[in-house]
């Protein structure tokens, strides 16, 4: 009995939901949303006043997460969409503002993302979802969130921009991506968290590909929906989602700890 209420628990204060497919759809929409929320802000409000707007209600957001003691969809989601707009914003703040290379920021953000895994690993011996259940292990989470994002606009502009590929080609290639990296866990039993943070990083230049081809002018290869209207349905979508998952009750208690 004393070991299934430790288990018990345990269960409850793992902050992250169960990685099934809702997860996933609703990880993409927030990083499509970071890509449109972030385009939004910039083109429709003093630059100055975004920023600092999102960052204060990211950390507001995070402050609330890292104090809960459960996985709370709601709460956990909307610090996802905060830091996907604020990964967004940073990169485009290192690439429109000071001029850096998407070649060079993307480096930069791969090197600080394996840098957060590797003090990760070496605090925790673990980079595992599944026991997030200590401030510091979510303090490394929410960090690695982070550059995921940061990296993931850089690496999706440079393929669709840089490169020239175009939003729906590099969509498409990512998506195969995040396919491969699938087949590999389930198929032929790739380690399961290395296969986890690869689809999760390249979910959000998926999402960024998506957001621009939906928001963007046909004259540049978009669809020309706006970022107003395509952020509005994608955020539309997603607070749909949690409310079902609220509502069911399905992941409230997060994901099993392992």
């Amino acid at each position: 009995m004393a070991e299934i209420e430790r288990r018990d628990k345990t269960q409850m204060l793992n902050k992250v939901p169960e990685v099934v497919l809702t997860f996933w759809i609703i990880k993409i929409m927030a990083t499509t949303v970071g890509e449109t929320g972030a385009d939004f802000l910039a083109t429709h409000i003093n630059p100055a006043v975004a920023y600092g707007s999102i960052g204060v209600a990211f950390l507001a957001a995070l402050a609330a997460q890292v104090r809960a003691r459960q996985y709370i969809p709601w709460l956990y989601w909307l610090t996802v969409v905060l830091v996907s707009i604020v990964g967004t914003l940073i990169t485009d703040a290192v690439t429109d503002g000071f001029g850096v290379s998407l070649y060079v920021s993307t480096a930069v953000f791969s090197v600080l993302l394996a840098v957060t895994f590797a003090a990760w690993y070496r605090s925790e011996r673990s980079l595992s979802i599944h026991t997030i259940t200590t401030t510091k292990r979510e303090a490394y989470y929410w960090a690695a969130i982070l550059f995921t994002f940061a990296l993931g606009t850089a690496a999706g502009d440079l393929m669709a921009e840089k490169l020239q590929l175009g939003y729906a080609l590099s969509g498409v290639i990512f998506a195969a991506m995040i396919g491969a990296a699938a087949i590999a866990h389930f198929m032929f039993r790739v380690n399961a968290i290395l296969t986890f943070w690869l689809a999760y990083i390249l979910t959000r230049p998926l999402g960024a590909s998506l957001g621009d081809l939906l928001s963007q002018q046909t004259d540049v290869g978009g669809l020309g929906l706006g970022t107003t209207v395509t952020s509005l349905l994608f955020l539309g979508v997603i607070m749909g989602l949690i409310g079902v998952l609220t509502v069911s009750g399905r992941q409230q208690r997060g994901a099993a700890a392992k």
